[in-house]
């Protein structure tokens, strides 16, 4: 009986515990407004109880663009890189990705650190943060719905995009419609900590065999 109710207090305090998520810069390119965009979400987020976030600045992380072959041994620099960024992927429990649209995609170094890691997405809710143009970044995540999808993770429906120039951004980076744009943040949060936590659950009482 003791151990029974051991169990359960763990799994309770599991299922209580803040939902880890990682916001993702997706950008590095020179004078990119996604770290202002990132602030912004970040701070838009913070009104949400319940939530761990930790902001991964690609621009930060120097993953080669060489990988090894299948069974063949990473460079030093990709070791020291993914020595850092890979254990923050595998503990979060859910993913932010804050995406311009570069030529109706993404950037490559958001590709790059995609491809570097496997198991680290499975199972996992991703939401989106896009922003740029008339289109607000939408097209990069379709596409990056599709990738997702083959790396074992769940895409939630909505997203929050910053269309210029009704909620494009502003000369700050901060959104010039904030209401709807918070609106936006607010309902997208709703969907993915629904997904985290049911995910979070089924991996501790299932681990995902994908």
């Amino acid at each position: 009986m003791a151990a029974i109710e051991t169990e359960t207090a763990a799994t309770t305090a599991e299922q209580d515990a803040p939902l880890r998520v990682a916001v993702i810069v997706g950008s590095v390119r020179e004078g990119r407004q996604g770290p202002a965009v990132a602030d912004w979400f970040v701070g838009a987020a913070a009104a949400q109880a319940g939530l761990e976030l930790d902001v991964i600045d690609l621009a930060e992380v120097n993953l080669p663009l060489v990988m090894p072959g299948w069974g063949g041994t990473a460079s030093p620099e990709a070791v020291a890189a993914l020595a850092d960024v890979t254990p923050r992927l595998a503990a979060a429990d859910a993913f932010v990705v804050v995406t311009p649209e570069y030529n109706h995609s993404f950037p490559a170094a958001l590709k790059n650190l995609i491809d570097w890691h496997h198991q680290q997405w499975h199972a996992k809710p991703v939401g989106f943060v896009s922003y740029g143009g008339l289109g607000g970044g939408l097209r990069a995540v379709e596409q990056l719905r599709l990738i997702f999808a083959e790396l074992h993770a769940v895409t939630v429906r909505d997203s929050v995009s910053l269309h210029g120039p009704w909620s494009g951004l502003g000369p700050d980076g901060a959104p010039r419609d904030v209401a709807v744009s918070e609106g936006a943040v607010k309902g997208m949060l709703g969907q993915l900590a629904w997904w985290g936590r049911a995910l979070r659950d089924a991996r501790t009482t299932r681990p995902y065999q994908g």
